[in-house]
């Protein structure tokens, strides 16, 4: 989990090249947050309109054919941040993050979430979560990684829980909550087992946390 900058709307159906080509505010690299890797869009500098950088067909085969089946499914609420070989890392928004991860569990193979993190954005305003999905039952997957992130106001830190998808996700949600401080819905337990008991400060990986004294 770390310290650290939204949405995307419609429900249109396309494939690949065309949501990357309406996502207007895909980064040049790879990944928004300093990830390193092949990106697979580009802005001109004479247009703010988002280019592909290379043809659809020069994308990793295997991850791309993934992508295009959550595309299909979702249509626009299917931000792609990246699609790199082993790597590919969505965007949703939080009132589909459940079904878009049951779907990825169910079609797609992702059966576990290795890890959850959640990052703090004061500049922006928001928080990101990011659960990280791997499958223990396909070998073709073994090696993948999808990274299924969504977005929060940090004013009202408030998302779906992805405990009835993902058992796993149960103390890396816990985590999250008495870390940055987003509350879960649905999650049995939004409640304290790193910090004392009597914490009565902000959370400790908000931005504004100091240590006291120092």
């Amino acid at each position: 989990m770390s310290k650290s900058n939204g949405s995307p709307s419609g429900n249109d159906k396309g494939d690949v090249a065309s949501i990357v080509a309406s996502n207007n505010d895909l980064p040049t690299t790879s990944v928004e947050q300093g990830e390193t890797g092949s990106s697979i869009a580009s802005k001109p500098s004479s247009s703010s309109a988002v280019q592909l950088k290379s043809e659809k067909t020069d994308l990793p085969q295997f991850e791309r054919g993934i992508v295009d089946g959550l595309v299909s499914k979702f249509g626009n609420s299917i931000k792609i941040i990246y699609i790199k070989p082993l790597r590919i890392k969505i965007e949703v928004p939080p009132k589909d993050i459940v079904e878009v991860a049951s779907h990825i569990r169910d079609e797609s193979g992702f059966d576990h979430a290795e890890s959850v993190s959640a990052t703090d954005y004061p500049k922006t305003g928001d928080i990101e979560v990011i659960y990280h999905l791997g499958s223990y039952t396909r070998e073709n997957l073994s090696s993948h990684i999808l990274a299924l992130s969504t977005r929060t106001d940090r004013d009202n830190a408030r998302l779906p829980s992805l405990i009835k998808v993902f058992k796993s996700v149960e103390y890396h949600e816990r985590e999250s909550f008495e870390m940055v401080g987003v509350y879960f819905d649905n999650h049995p337990r939004n409640d304290r087992f790193l910090l004392p008991e009597d914490w009565a400060d902000i959370p400790p990986l908000r931005k504004e946390f100091r240590i006291k004294g120092r």
